[in-house]
């Protein structure tokens, strides 16, 4: 068991690139944290629990307390048992970073079923399954009168808040991701929870192919593609000084942090009576004129995280 006063951390899809970075930053900061990987290939297929016990034997070597896991996070009852275990085995659970994903990027034309349901089953649901145990174990709690002061962390992207071509499936989980976390957040305040969500850009073993020809770094030289750059943040939001930020997505890459502002309604016009299409062909194309261009129009050009 540890101390009280050490907080306990699940990271999901933990073993590599950017999970890797948050849980060996949790646990320089005194965290105990569970790896939790099936240490699978970027497309989801395949596994291995030695990724996961790499990292633990990371954070053992800083000094720290780590445990691996190899529970699948979008399966719902899995997902239980990952947030038992690691209250059976700490004593208690005080933050949620839902990192795990896949990628399976195919131009819709060409997607298969399969392809889809693969990429909605391990981010969307593998977002939801994991915190829908944790909200109850954390409600439960409350209503027991033992103070709560709890964090979520999910991961969204840039391609589901602003768009990406031949990421029809990744982009829509992310989308849901965000919307996930400004639901919940609503939901969870009164028991004592935030919930964020960042959208990280990073070069890991999921975006590497995306830049085929991307110029290696100085290896002395700062790196604002390494996938170590996103847990700053992430674990600033697990801390005290975030007790009052939720319901908020952070784009980040490198040393850039920036508040995503999401839809919101822009030019309008009220008739106060119901519409007759032709009536639209004089209305419609004056208010998309004067509304903002959608991001990729800006220049903005998403990047996967």
């Amino acid at each position: 068991m540890q101390s009280d006063e050490q907080r306990v951390v699940i990271v999901t899809g933990a073993a590599r690139g950017i999970g890797r970075g948050h849980a060996l930053e949790f646990a320089r900061q005194g965290y105990a944290v569970v790896v939790n990987d099936l240490g699978a290939e970027v497309d989801g297929t395949g596994g291995s629990t030695g990724p996961a016990g790499e990292v633990v034997d990371e954070i053992r070597a800083l000094g720290g307390q780590a445990v691996a896991n190899g529970d699948d996070v979008s399966d719902f009852a899995a997902a239980e048992q990952l947030v038992r275990s690691t209250i059976d085995r700490f004593g208690r659970v005080d933050v949620l970073v839902n990192n795990a994903g896949i990628l399976r990027d195919r131009m819709l034309v060409n997607m298969s079923e399969e392809e889809w349901d693969a990429v909605i089953r391990v981010h969307l649901k593998g977002t939801f399954a994991p915190l829908r145990h944790a909200a109850a174990y954390w409600r439960e709690e409350h209503r027991a009168g033992r103070p709560v002061d709890a964090r979520v962390i999910n991961t969204t992207s840039s391609s589901g808040i602003y768009g990406n071509q031949g990421q029809a499936n990744y982009g829509a989980a992310k989308a849901g991701i965000a919307a996930f976390t400004v639901i919940t957040a609503m939901e969870l305040g009164r028991y004592g929870v935030t919930v964020n969500a960042v959208a990280p850009a990073a070069l890991t073993r999921m975006t590497e192919n995306l830049r085929p020809d991307r110029e290696r770094p100085d290896p002395d030289a700062f790196d604002p593609s390494a996938a170590d750059n996103i847990a700053p943040l992430v674990v600033w939001l697990a801390g005290p000084a975030a007790r009052e930020v939720t319901g908020r997505v952070f784009n980040v890459r490198g040393g850039m942090i920036s508040v995503a502002e999401g839809w919101q309604a822009g030019p309008g016009v009220d008739k106060g009576a119901r519409w007759t299409v032709e009536e639209l062909d004089d209305v419609l194309p004056g208010l998309v004129a004067k509304a903002a261009p959608n991001a990729d129009q800006r220049g903005i050009r998403p990047a996967a995280g």
